[in-house]
């Protein structure tokens, strides 16, 4: 009798080692697929950062070399701005121009 209580707890711990074995390997595969779900989040994380930098880079340069929208606005608009200002200084002096070149011109010097 004691030979069969003997091979059923032999039984017993085979099979509790059995069972104890799945846990770990259940545990295992687990982390094997939480490792491998965070290394894919890392790496889109990483793209995604890439992808910001290089646009934030490619804008830092198109600044610097003047090929912005806002440079070439202000490109566009100073040359109307200056002109529009010569205009209004010329109107200003442009009678007091005029009297003195007719002064110049009908004024006889011997």
């Amino acid at each position: 009798m004691e030979d069969y209580r003997r091979q059923g707890g032999i039984q017993q711990l085979l099979v509790t080692e059995q069972e104890a074995r799945q846990i770990v390997n259940t545990a295992r595969t687990a982390k094997m697929n939480r490792l491998k779900h965070t290394k894919n989040e890392a790496e889109e994380e990483a793209a995604k950062c890439r992808v910001h930098m290089e646009k934030e880079y490619l804008k830092t340069i198109s600044e610097s070399t003047g090929y912005s929208g806002l440079n070439v606005k202000r490109l566009d608009e100073e040359p109307v701005t200056k002109i529009n200002h010569l205009k209004k200084q010329a109107s200003k002096v442009s009678t007091e121009v005029v009297k003195m070149l007719m002064t110049q011109v009908t004024s006889v010097k011997v």
